[in-house]
């Protein structure tokens, strides 16, 4: 299996503006890449792929100042994610999905660039994360990376510049518990065990939202282009970003207590892209994070040698748990009772 180790950077002025000019190259290059295909086949209905907008890579090098300063097989990382954002497009046209043709990145809405290979121009070496085109730049490791290394990806935040190592990893079974529980994720809340636990919902976006408007208010009113702005920009980001690694938290140390005690855990496989369509109940669903938890529960119950089993949910509300029988109930129905 795989996990990801982040690590965040102290990067020297020097780097940190070699940091941006990357970032900045590899935005120019996916929007010209965009291009290409778009305008190939508005022009002449040919479709271009990867492997020959990959060939003429060589060739965009030599005339371009700027793409020479950047790592080989970073530029070719973006030249997949472009073919990658084509795929998904022609996967939601062919499952009659909205499309969503590949947008161009404008300033600010490309954050990462990855070296694929890591040794392969990122590495650690003497307690620094060495970058080609880059340098040793200064890292915070809290803990050792653990597997065998795989990619490296660098990723600007609101709040800096991290990387992320992602690593092929053995799992670690945890003692057989010989138990089983069944979970439901709610708004009221978080979850609710088969055992009859409850866990409350944090509610980490409502609680901050007064904070976020406020901070949100401030930007507004800032010139556009002015340094103000892009102050009150990074505060409004960095709000954001602490109710994210709220939700988070709360998702890691759920997930991890039913790890601990359960061997077979049961969860509700919901469409909650679907869901979020009822404008009612979309603020308080996005603010419980389902999807985040149980992408969570399940690398880690795949990590300790638990068994995760997702269940259809038709009609999982109606059926009664002692019979089968289905008794029909209004969504707002809190109570069940058995009709045998």
């Amino acid at each position: 299996m795989r996990r990801a180790f982040v690590y965040k950077l102290r990067p020297s002025r020097s780097q940190l503006a070699k940091l941006e000019e990357t970032l900045v190259t590899c935005r120019h290059l996916y929007n010209d890449a965009l291009a290409e295909r778009k305008e190939a086949w508005e022009n002449e209905q040919q479709s271009i792929g990867f492997a020959a907008q990959s060939a003429s890579l060589p060739q965009r090098k030599r005339s371009s100042s700027y793409l020479p300063s950047v790592h080989s097989q970073v530029l070719q990382n973006v030249l997949r994610r472009v073919d990658q954002s084509f795929q998904n497009f022609f996967r939601r046209c062919k499952a009659g999905d909205a499309p969503g043709y590949p947008r161009f990145k404008g300033r600010g809405w490309y954050d990462s660039f990855c070296y694929p290979q890591y040794g392969n121009g990122a590495k650690f070496k003497d307690g620094r994360l060495v970058l080609s085109k880059v340098g040793h730049i200064k890292v915070f490791r809290d803990r050792p990376l653990g597997g065998k290394p795989k990619t490296a990806t660098v990723i600007r935040k609101a709040d800096g510049w991290y990387v992320s190592v992602l690593c092929e990893v053995e799992p670690e079974p945890l003692p057989k518990t010989g138990a089983a529980v069944g979970v439901d994720v709610g708004i009221t809340h978080f979850a609710t065990l088969s055992t009859g636990e409850t866990v409350e919902n944090p509610r980490c976006y409502r609680k901050a939202q007064r904070r976020l408007a406020k901070a949100q208010r401030r930007v507004s009113r800032r010139k556009k282009g002015s340094k103000l702005r892009e102050k009150a920009k990074a505060l409004l980001g960095k709000a954001h970003q602490k109710v994210a690694r709220s939700r988070r938290d709360h998702a890691h140390k759920i997930a991890k207590d039913l790890v601990e005690r359960y061997d077979r855990i049961a969860v509700e496989d919901l469409n909650v892209s679907g869901m979020v369509m009822n404008h009612h109940l979309a603020k308080a669903i996005s603010d419980s994070g389902w999807t985040q938890f149980i992408q969570i529960l399940s690398y880690k119950a795949e990590s300790a040698g638990r068994e995760l089993v997702k269940v259809n949910p038709r009609n999982t509300s109606q059926a009664c748990s002692g019979c089968g029988e289905l008794v029909r109930k209004a969504l707002a129905a809190r109570w069940h009772s058995c009709p045998s």
